[in-house]
């Protein structure tokens, strides 16, 4: 069954529309999330806030309404990427009359529309060879290799794409850590557990007992904290590398 050009027109303005249609009903962050027309956005939220669900949404947008788009999504490891295509499949199901996959496998798909939705592990090696992309995705992004942003940014060289970075923090350190403490040019959306209303104080409660402080706080209120393994401090380092630090006598 077609749906009508109406609706069809409707999603194409608002990808909120489309998230409903999905089964989606997005809050007010995820809604600004959604229709940011940013070029460069960091996501840092905590943990099952919905930005795998939300940027599944995005994703297919743009495959959709973007044709011929390129997406592609990165994740740490090829099964978290492929988690993050089976979100953007199952919504792509849902919708009646959406194009048609023309190719098909676990980790990609090529609709009858000319968009390709490509899914691969956060590896320098395995992104080098892909170009034009119009959207990437990189989620866990604090979690991959520092190289791997020299290989995705030629990716959208050419097409003046998107770029979406999101995660939950992991240290002071990398370049996500860099870009969300001091990068230029970037939209930053940021959401703590206290902050969505899907997980129940209850559950926090349980989980700040279960993890301790310095977990909870990097899993839950979006903290970049110092690894355990660390010998000094981010800020004593820091400090240490000023011109005009004096060390106690």
């Amino acid at each position: 069954m077609r749906i009508s050009l109406g609706r069809d027109f409707a999603r194409a303005l608002d990808p909120c529309i489309l998230a409903r249609d999905c089964g989606i009903v997005p809050d007010a962050t995820q809604s600004q999330l959604l229709t940011t027309t940013a070029r460069k956005t960091l996501v840092c939220c905590c943990r099952q806030w919905g930005k795998s669900t939300i940027t599944a949404i995005v994703a297919l947008h743009e495959a959709l309404y973007g044709a011929p788009a390129m997406v592609v999504v990165i994740s740490p490891s090829q099964p978290q990427s492929t988690e993050l295509f089976k979100k953007i499949h199952g919504f792509w199901e849902k919708l009646p009359g959406a194009p048609a996959a023309e190719q098909e496998s676990l980790t990609r798909m090529e609709l009858a529309n000319g968009s390709r939705i490509i899914s691969l592990p956060g590896s320098e090696k395995t992104v080098r060879g892909y170009s034009a992309a119009t959207l990437v995705i990189m989620d866990e992004a604090a979690r991959v290799p520092d190289e791997l942003l020299a290989s995705v940014r030629p990716m959208l060289a050419t097409t003046s794409g998107r770029f979406i970075a999101l995660s939950t923090p992991a240290g002071k350190r990398g370049w996500y850590y860099e870009q969300w403490e001091r990068g230029e040019d970037w939209a930053r959306f940021s959401v703590k557990g206290v902050d969505c209303a899907r997980i129940a104080p209850a559950f926090l409660a349980e989980e700040l007992q279960a993890l301790g402080p310095l977990l909870y706080s990097q899993e839950y209120e979006i903290q970049f904290v110092d690894q355990n393994t660390s010998a000094f401090s981010t800020v004593l380092i820091e400090m240490a590398l000023r011109d005009d630090f004096r060390p106690f006598i």
